[in-house]
């Protein structure tokens, strides 16, 4: 084949994949390093106890990888996700609770003169209904409520405040339920078992940690998915002007419901995977702040980039447990500090930076040119340059 034929669709299909298979190979890298190299390191070092730490921090990176999704790629800022969050926490809590001989309820039950099981509480002896459970509910109830939403083109900060009401919503609700859900004091984990296994448990430890990463691997490739082809394209058309969507044909409706169920999923995963690591659920999750931090982590990282959301997660998370134990008294200036500098130094997030100026910078440092965003043979054209110089001039 000379240099002037034109490549054949087997080629340019090998060509395709070529990008997608290095990714691939990258994440799966990454992952065996978390996985192997993280807890060995963290275990020479003397810093063993922030294992479990790094374990939390990768399940918030999944309610991240969801917001990326929603907020990056659609355009849509949701203030509530910590209702998702919460109800896949409860859902693994209520299960666990329920790992009694037979007979016997909660402790918490005979507190409050509770004698019979509540009905909702009856599915969570079914490890698979749990199991199962802990993402479906969040997903049905964001579709819902998503279609609620999006069927009356409620957008923007509209949606932005509905979320954050439904949250404020169901925040006093199971903060009020002492008898059905033990109310303030939350659902503790730590001191059940499953399997005969206490869950709080440096094994069971260890293998939730195992479970984290590959689900997390898993959220990667399911968003990855999403929002590469022309469905990714798609969300994308419809947060940069969604009226123009309409006008081309398409139907948003349908998009925004499904990446708005998919987030909510992935968070309510996340809940339970963050809630066996740390031992206890309650209505505090469910609080303003975090749900506003949620979207910090993406913001820092660097929106519309699933690899950004991950970074962002980790980083703010691991800086704001450092800080605070450094620094007790004045961490919060710290952290403010922080979200200040990435609004006004970096807008489009770490990642964001180092995709745009960052190249360029390091591209400097070794003195080689800039990249060409145009065609090289026009952009380093004399005469083009010319007269590109006297235009401006």
């Amino acid at each position: 084949m000379t240099a002037n034929t034109p490549p054949t669709d087997v080629q340019m299909h090998r060509r395709s994949r070529r990008p997608l298979l290095v990714e691939a190979g990258i994440v799966v890298a990454i992952a065996l390093l978390i996985l192997f190299a993280a807890p060995a390191l963290l275990t020479a070092i003397g810093q063993e106890f922030r294992i479990n730490m790094l374990g939390r921090f990768l399940a918030l990176a999944i309610v991240a990888l969801g917001i990326d999704l929603i907020w990056g790629y659609t355009g849509m800022l949701s203030l509530g996700h910590g209702v998702f969050f919460s109800l896949g926490g409860y859902g693994i809590a209520m299960f666990l609770q329920l790992q009694l001989p037979e007979g016997e309820l909660p402790e918490f039950f005979t507190l409050y003169g509770v004698k019979d099981l509540p009905f909702f509480w009856q599915p969570f002896h079914s490890l698979p209904f749990s199991i199962a459970a802990i993402a479906l509910v969040p997903a049905l109830m964001g579709g819902v409520l998503g279609y609620l939403v999006f069927r009356n083109r409620i957008r923007g900060v509209y949606f932005s405040i509905l979320t954050q009401a439904a949250l404020i919503v169901f925040f006093n609700f199971f903060n009020s339920q002492q008898k059905l859900i033990n109310g303030t004091n939350g659902l503790k984990t730590d001191t059940t078992k499953i399997f005969d296994v206490y869950t709080g448990s440096d094994q069971a430890q260890g293998i939730f940690y195992l479970l984290t990463v590959v689900l997390l691997v898993l959220a990667y490739v399911l968003c990855r998915w999403l929002t590469s082809g022309r469905v990714g394209k798609l969300l994308v058309a419809i947060r940069d002007d969604e009226s123009r969507v309409r006008f081309s044909g398409y139907d948003p409706t349908g998009y925004k419901v499904l990446v708005f169920a998919v987030s909510a999923g992935l968070a309510g995963v996340a809940g339970a995977l963050y809630t066996v690591q740390s031992g206890i659920i309650s209505p505090k999750s469910m609080d303003i702040a975090f749900s506003i931090e949620m979207v910090i982590w993406v913001a820092v990282g660097g929106r519309a980039s699933l690899v950004g959301a991950v970074v962002g997660a980790l980083a703010v998370n691991f800086a704001k447990s450092i800080l605070s134990e450094q620094f007790p008294d004045i961490w919060l200036f710290f952290q403010g500090a922080l979200f200040l500098g990435v609004v006004t130094v970096l807008p489009g997030g770490f990642v964001g930076w180092l995709r745009n100026q960052g190249q360029d910078h390091l591209r400097s440092l070794f003195g080689r040119p800039r990249r060409v965003i145009t065609y090289p043979s026009l952009a380093e054209d004399p005469e083009v340059d010319y007269e590109r110089q006297n235009l401006r001039n």
